[in-house]
């Protein structure tokens, strides 16, 4: 009886040869941080300990504002803490009330900046193929009380910054572009941070670009640049004087030193990226029911996000199933961005939210997984990940 019992248990079990087989699975990240040496970072410690100027404007942040001005051909920037505070502060700075258009199709710190300025997001549908706001809608959501637009540069794809800014002089808006993921990026030679009255970056860990956490409002002359970095440090204009009552959102020093360092390695790291979507593509554009984004004309891309969007009924399996699949096997994907920023608790209840004002995000959002994307794939990582897809 307890052989009997004792087979029947057996039965009951993975066998052994899949359970060890799966453990011993690569882990493939849908991202992974650019990091410098060590050894390079520990110097730039050490001599941050011999000065002993942690914050506040040292040599080290001095030196990250002008190296990034050079390297992204920007004439003025402003580091911050992280890209939420960034985005917080560009809108303190222009003194943005009211209603503002924004798309849904983006991460909710996109938003939520906004509503912490006491500010009405107003949701507007994106193109269908740059997944970015779409300017044939923005004029009918123009209210009396909208003071300012808010267009993301989704998945580092440039939104259609000439048509928004045209619409924004005609009704004298604001624009203040979210280029969170497009570190880099330019259009017809020119970084697409110069457009706009502000731009915000973001130096997330996630990013292409990275100073583990930190971020940057890019402006156009030197006033508007004073008037940024008093409101990140509670508002003071010198020892005695507060102008404003701004926020604690500066950069440290040590965050600024690790990111100096990884202005030497970004290069590589793009170009790891830009052959990693070479490949993808190339086998993908073969697979009936999975679509993706190609490289824009004109763009000089930095590849910080790869999506693909399955048609469950073409393909044979959902967005989840396929997500879920890939999981199962340690790859890591994403479904950026799902769900829709206006189908959150604090924002669902807008009129400019409702699903039927955003049929093309909905379907988005739906369908979207962003496959591993990072410059530390290698190529049997990469044939992995296509090879869950075609299977």
């Amino acid at each position: 009886m307890e052989k009997e019992q004792l087979t029947n248990v057996s039965t009951m079990l993975p066998p052994l040869d899949g359970m060890i087989k799966n453990i011993e699975k690569k882990l493939i990240t849908v991202t992974s941080p650019l990091i410098p040496p060590l050894e390079e970072f520990v110097t730039s410690l050490e001599d941050i300990w011999n000065r002993k100027w942690l914050t506040n404007n040292g040599v080290y942040h001095q030196q990250l504002e002008k190296a990034l001005c050079e390297y992204l051909g920007v004439d003025y920037i402003s580091l911050f803490s992280n890209g939420t505070l960034a985005l917080i502060t560009a809108l303190q700075t222009l003194r943005i009330t009211g209603e503002v258009i924004v798309t849904p199709f983006s991460f909710v710190a996109t938003t939520n900046a906004i509503w912490w300025n006491g500010i009405k997001p107003v949701f507007v549908d994106v193109d269908p193929l740059t997944l970015n706001l779409d300017p044939d809608k923005i004029e009918a959501a123009i209210t009396p009380n909208t003071t300012a637009i808010v267009p993301v540069h989704v998945y580092g794809n440039p939104a259609n910054i000439k048509r928004i800014e045209e619409i924004a002089d005609i009704y004298g808006l604001k624009v203040i572009n979210d280029a969170a993921h497009a570190f880099g990026v330019e259009q017809d030679g020119h970084s697409v941070l110069n457009y706009g009255d502000l731009s915000i970056l973001s130096f997330h860990a996630t990013k292409t670009y990275s100073t583990i956490e930190g971020g940057a409002i890019i402006c156009h002359d030197e006033k508007m640049k004073k008037r940024i970095d008093y409101l990140k440090n509670f508002g003071f204009a010198n020892e005695t004087t507060v102008v404003a009552p701004g926020i604690n959102a500066k950069m440290d020093e040590v965050r600024a030193a690790y990111g100096l360092l990884g202005l030497k390695y970004v290069d590589q790291a793009i170009e790891n990226r830009h052959k990693v979507a070479i490949r993808y593509r190339e086998v993908l554009k073969d697979i009936p029911g999975i679509s993706f984004m190609n490289d824009m004309q004109g763009v000089k891309h930095n590849y910080s996000y790869f999506p693909i969007f399955v048609d469950e009924e073409i393909y044979g399996m959902s967005r989840d199933a396929l997500y879920q699949k890939m999981k199962d096997d340690n790859v890591l994907g994403r479904r950026y961005f799902y769900p829709l920023i206006s189908t959150f608790p604090t924002y669902k209840g807008l009129e400019s939210a409702k699903p039927s004002n955003l049929p093309v995000a909905t379907k988005a959002a739906n369908t979207v997984i962003c496959l591993p994307m990072h410059h530390e794939l290698s190529e049997d990582d990469v044939e992995r990940v296509l090879n869950l897809i075609k299977k």
